[in-house]
């Protein structure tokens, strides 16, 4: 957890909750930290290699009547990138033309993500400011956070001025697992599938043909 994520995540409703359940004293003196720290907090080598890893995160955001709106965005794995030690920004494809989420942060720029490590069961919480740069804008920024290798439309890009964040408990997280993190443990199984197809072909040749299969 860093320094300010208990000065924003833990309100007085919540410290109530934590009085309750006895878990007041180890996050009020949390609270108490981000509160008297001065700025916000850096982004450190552990949040840069596990963010650049990832291929989508769930975004929330707030809408003008008090709503949380939240999203699942998805790309290329890299395609969230830290762009400097307080800042993280993505490529906003072109999908339904609904822009809750760009509409909501022109007027809150207050966002919240959960970043996901399915098959490792980590969770990386971000609290932050997000701001919307259009083509119009800044064209070579936008640009910058294109893929070639992806089929989609760059529409926008979203930077996130980080506030503060908290790697989560790995608790009930359901392991989960893409085709591209399977690849390397079943291609050695289709490699040894096919060399056994190939065998019986050969063996059963040989018993059709009354001859031994050569090896």
């Amino acid at each position: 957890m860093s320094k300010h994520y208990g000065a924003i995540a833990f309100t007085d409703a919540v410290v109530d909750v934590q009085r309750e359940h006895g878990s007041d004293g180890f996050y009020g003196r949390k609270r108490v930290q981000g509160k008297a720290a001065p700025g916000v907090d850096a982004l450190t080598d552990d949040e840069r290699e596990y963010l650049a890893e990832r291929d989508g995160f769930y975004l929330a955001s707030v809408s003008e009547t008090g709503w949380p709106y939240v999203q699942f965005r998805g790309g290329p794995p890299g395609f969230l990138r830290v762009v400097d030690d307080h800042t993280i920004g993505w490529a906003d494809f072109r999908g339904n033309l609904q822009y809750i989420t760009t509409g909501n942060v022109s007027g809150d720029d207050r966002v919240a993500l959960i970043v996901l490590d399915y098959a490792q069961r980590r969770r990386l919480k971000i609290f932050g400011h997000a701001r919307v740069v259009t083509i119009a804008d800044d064209a070579a920024l936008v640009t910058s956070f294109a893929d070639p290798g992806y089929d989609a439309e760059v529409e926008r890009a979203v930077l996130v001025t980080v506030e503060a964040f908290d790697w989560n408990c790995q608790q009930h997280i359901t392991p989960r697992f893409s085709a591209a993190e399977l690849e390397p443990h079943l291609a050695p199984l289709r490699r040894q599938l096919a060399d056994l197809q190939a065998e019986n072909a050969r063996l059963r040749e040989g018993l059709e043909s009354g001859e031994p299969a050569a090896r």
